[in-house]
């Protein structure tokens, strides 16, 4: 998986992602039912993140296509950003820091969320609630993303970890919220997105190539802090969330959490420590 990853980072330099022109414009909140317009997001007890993962898809993205395996977006447990050596579900899952509390099918049986996995850091009671999106439905995943980046209300998930019962509020609720995957406002364009609805102070995680051009104004709308987000084309895999959320959760500045996730890209992609260091931004 070494070596897949390694392509990875030259497919990313050379053009791993592609742009469709004239893409159709997409107004938000025609897709949000009105319940969920009209509900605020409630408060959590512990330290909740949510992350929205759009698996890899060859077909249904504008991608330079990869193995037909890891490409797959309708199979979350061989996909590049999901159950790959570098995908989110693996590396938390493998991770000394973060153990598995509960990994089902998604709502509505997965239909349009495949996987949701659901891990809780071992040293605290921080919980990372993810979601592997179908390839597909990267527009839905996009679109999520940024209620949440809003603070739109979600569900309430019960979770049980060393006998005792968390209740947790994820989308809005999340005190962190973050998208992973192909960048798909390369593709279409969303106009009127979703507006902040409280006062709440959120931060946000974009990994997707070029992230901090094509999601600035959608981003902006929402409330949400960029946290992180990257100047270029990229791989976005999970070594990269879990270095920029162990900084976030011990509280360190934002050009901290930068660094740290500019230090693990290096680490696996060897693209060189200057190259990695321009590729992610944070802030406006």
């Amino acid at each position: 998986m070494k070596a897949i990853a390694i392509v990875l980072c030259a497919c990313a330099l050379f053009g791993s992602c592609t742009v469709a022109k004239d893409a159709p414009a997409t107004n938000i909140q025609d897709l949000i039912p009105p319940r969920v317009q009209a509900t605020s997001a409630r408060k959590n007890s512990v330290t909740v993140i949510h992350t929205f993962v759009a698996l890899c898809d060859n077909v249904h993205q504008g991608i330079v296509p990869v193995s037909a395996t890891l490409g797959n977006g309708d199979d979350a447990q061989r996909n590049l950003y999901w159950g790959a050596a570098y995908g989110v579900k693996t590396f938390f899952g493998k991770s000394k820091d973060w153990e598995v509390v509960d990994c089902a099918a998604g709502p509505n049986d997965g239909l349009y969320i495949l996987e949701r996995c659901v891990f809780k850091r071992r040293d605290r009671e921080a919980f990372l609630v993810a979601d592997a999106y179908r390839g597909s439905e990267i527009k839905r995943a996009t679109e999520s993303f940024l209620q949440a980046a809003a603070g739109f209300a979600g569900e309430t998930l019960s979770v049980t970890a060393h006998g005792k019962t968390y209740s947790l509020n994820i989308k809005g609720s999340a005190n962190l919220i973050t998208y992973t995957g192909h960048d798909g406002l390369m593709d279409f364009q969303i106009t009127d997105g979703p507006k902040q609805q409280d006062n709440d102070e959120r931060a946000a995680i974009i990994l997707a190539c070029a992230s901090k051009g094509y999601f600035a104004d959608s981003l902006r709308r929402t409330g949400a802090k960029p946290l992180l987000w990257t100047t270029n084309l990229m791989a976005p895999e999970a070594y990269i969330l879990a270095a920029a959320i162990d900084g976030w959760l011990r509280k360190e500045t934002d050009e901290q959490i930068r660094i740290r996730a500019a230090k693990a890209y290096n680490q696996y992609q060897n693209c060189g420590e200057r190259s990695a260091n321009s590729l992610f931004a944070t802030g406006w």
